[in-house]
């Protein structure tokens, strides 16, 4: 047919030239969306903006990843085991590796079996599946507080009820917080966003009261095995299994990662529990991700089965102490009479919070990003959003010197930030 017939076979039929398409009007988003934040997205951005010192989020030193011991890694697994690496997996993960993890964390009272290990795809997949396998719309969860701000997203869409406990406040009282929560969520080991290690008798007092109260305990144990200056402390789940020893059935559930021991983005995490409880958790992954990668299992496995893990723990712990010294040295010749902190024994955070009360760290965010410093804000880590009074500052992404540069910028901001507020007032 030619061109001219063909657009005379085209033409529309009389009558039909006043339709129009009608434009397309999608239904609301869901209600929980309304509440997120985006202080996890701004940082991890802020890493590819030119000159900016980058202390808000909680990254690991990409120089320290062992990339070439993971390749030969990698490469031997995959050409040795094709099907394990490149197939779908088991949903509860490979049980080789759910072997290790249990061996690895199985002490002379805590009896683990790969029935008590279920694998994830990153710590924070466990906190997801905890939140879709408990939580129901307006059930309480105990949230050590402030709170990491990644907990705090990925139970939103359970919209539950949260309560903030504070264990190293006098009045601490955890039976009385913990009643009626389907949950307690700690971090006892250098707390995201504060750095503060709990002491063994508060968290001895939290397993009694999850007794008491009938509620399970989220350990999450990302920084564990960032111990600076101070021995290790007994893990809960190993405070539980001393009075309780055997295999275990106890009250705690623990998350724990690969992601700070060796490099984050194979995300490879695991989560420990009764063999009730893991099944449990196995149903709820089903309906969320299937299976976390084999090859990245593999890899993790392989990792651990050759000591790689412990091998580059003193380098990482030599190197992050020195740029927690840097960073705590560098407040204090320029910060300290903005801010009071504590210098962390651990972790990757130091909590700086305001002398003046006039100052809001929601606003000195803008003044900081104009300095070309992102910082993070305490309202992110707040259950309740509503406090200004605080900045959580990361210390082991960045090197001495610009640690050195970022709380110089940081005091510039906060200065004019006060004139502002005084202004304001």
């Amino acid at each position: 047919m030619k061109g001219a017939d063909l657009s005379r076979e085209l033409e529309m039929p009389a009558g039909m030239e006043t339709l129009s398409t009608p434009s397309f009007s999608p239904p609301e988003n869901a209600i929980w969306l309304n509440e997120t934040n985006d202080i996890t997205r701004m940082f991890l951005a802020a890493g590819r903006i030119p000159d900016m010192v980058n202390i808000a989020g909680g990254l690991p030193e990409a120089s320290l990843y062992p990339h070439e011991e993971l390749a030969e890694i990698s490469n031997r697994v995959l050409l040795d085991n094709p099907g394990d690496c490149l197939n779908y997996p088991p949903i509860d993960g490979l049980p080789q590796l759910r072997d290790c993890i249990a061996e690895r964390y199985t002490t002379t009272d805590l009896k683990l079996t790969r029935d008590n290990v279920l694998i994830l795809t990153g710590g924070m997949q466990g906190l997801d599946l905890v939140g879709k396998g408990l939580v129901n719309p307006g059930d309480k969860i105990a949230v050590q507080s402030p709170a990491y701000l990644g907990a705090l997203d990925a139970w939103k869409p359970r919209m539950p009820q949260l309560d903030p406990f504070f264990p190293d406040a006098n009045d601490f009282q955890p039976a009385k917080q913990f009643h009626n929560a389907k949950f307690a969520y700690t971090v006892p080991n250098f707390s995201n966003p504060t750095g503060k290690l709990v002491g063994v008798a508060q968290r001895e007092a939290m397993i009694e009261a999850a007794l008491e109260c009938g509620s399970w305990i989220l350990e999450d144990d990302p920084y564990g095995a960032l111990f600076y200056d101070h021995e290790p402390l007994p893990r809960m789940i190993d405070l539980w299994s001393k009075q309780n020893p055997g295999e275990y059935r106890g009250p705690i559930l623990y998350l724990g990662t690969f992601s700070k021991q060796v490099a984050p983005g194979l995300r490879v995490g695991w989560i420990i529990g009764p063999p009730d409880m893991i099944e449990t958790l196995t149903i709820v992954k089903q309906g969320s991700d299937m299976c976390t990668s084999g090859l990245s299992q593999m890899i993790a496995q392989q990792a651990y089965e050759e000591g790689l893990p412990d091998r580059i723990l003193p380098e990482i712990l030599d190197t992050y102490r020195t740029r927690r010294d840097a960073l705590c040295d560098a407040m204090t010749e320029s910060l300290n009479q903005y801010f009071y902190w504590e210098k962390p024994v651990g972790g990757m955070f130091v909590w700086a919070t305001a002398k003046q009360d006039i100052a809001d760290t929601d606003r000195l965010l803008e003044d900081a990003m104009a300095e070309k410093v992102c910082i993070s804000p305490s309202s992110a880590f707040d259950p309740l959003g509503t406090d200004r009074s605080s900045v959580r500052l990361n210390f082991t992404f960045t090197p001495p010197q610009r640690l050195r540069e970022g709380a110089r910028r940081l005091a510039v901001a906060m200065e004019r930030h006060l004139e502002r507020q005084r202004s304001n007032s």
